[in-house]
């Protein structure tokens, strides 16, 4: 069973080391396929080359080690970077300023849902540590998060069977439609939100 690029092929020939790096470089920042090293794993555990509860160990750890880092990393250094240079990407001081104020009220549950996001997934630790969240209550989060989405894609490369290779092939496809998703949520509660203050009596 084979599936993906070169990257992915990591995990046929190095296994969980494979999964583990890819999961690992995915949650501080670098782009990687980590879900789809996950999946594959699993698909190789179901074929009997690999233990699924390795597997599923095995991404969970990385994932957890991996956003960790990227925490770190934000909270060293990511505020002052992201407050000189993010115009560059539109992430001026105030919009930065109002992420700050998303991630006092919302941070928590938006740490464990990133995973399921594309592109919060790479950078949910960087930006949870630039905006300040307390370790611990990152560190928590981050756990459930990671646990969750380990446990979903794991399941799904598991019982994938020989379909894995066209889940794989999708999945780049379907994530957007997650993303597109997430917003309109998002641009809903906003608006739900303005709303709601300006019916308010002054």
């Amino acid at each position: 069973m084979t599936a993906g690029g070169p990257l992915t092929n990591l995990v046929a020939q190095y296994g969980y080391l494979g999964v583990a790096l890819l999961v690992g470089v995915e949650s501080f920042g670098v782009p990687a396929p980590g879900q789809t090293a996950i999946i594959l794993g699993a698909g190789y555990a179901a074929h009997g080359h690999l233990a699924v509860l390795g597997v599923a160990v095995t991404a969970f750890l990385a994932a957890v080690v991996g956003d960790s880092i990227g925490y770190l990393i934000g909270r060293a250094g990511g505020r002052r970077i992201i407050l000189r240079y993010g115009s560059y990407v539109r992430l001026t001081p105030e919009r930065f300023a109002r992420l700050e104020g998303v991630m006092r009220r919302h941070g928590p549950k938006l740490v464990a849902v990133a995973r399921f996001v594309e592109g919060l997934r790479q950078f949910n630790g960087i930006i949870a540590g630039a905006t300040g969240m307390p370790w611990r209550r990152f560190a928590v989060f981050n756990a459930i998060g990671a646990a969750l989405w380990v446990a979903v894609w794991v399941t799904v490369g598991y019982f994938a069977g020989d379909h894995i290779r066209a889940i794989v092939a999708q999945l780049h496809h379907f994530q957007w439609y997650l993303v597109a998703a997430a917003l309109v949520v998002a641009l809903a509660y906003l608006g739900w939100r303005l709303a709601r203050r300006q019916s308010r009596p002054g």
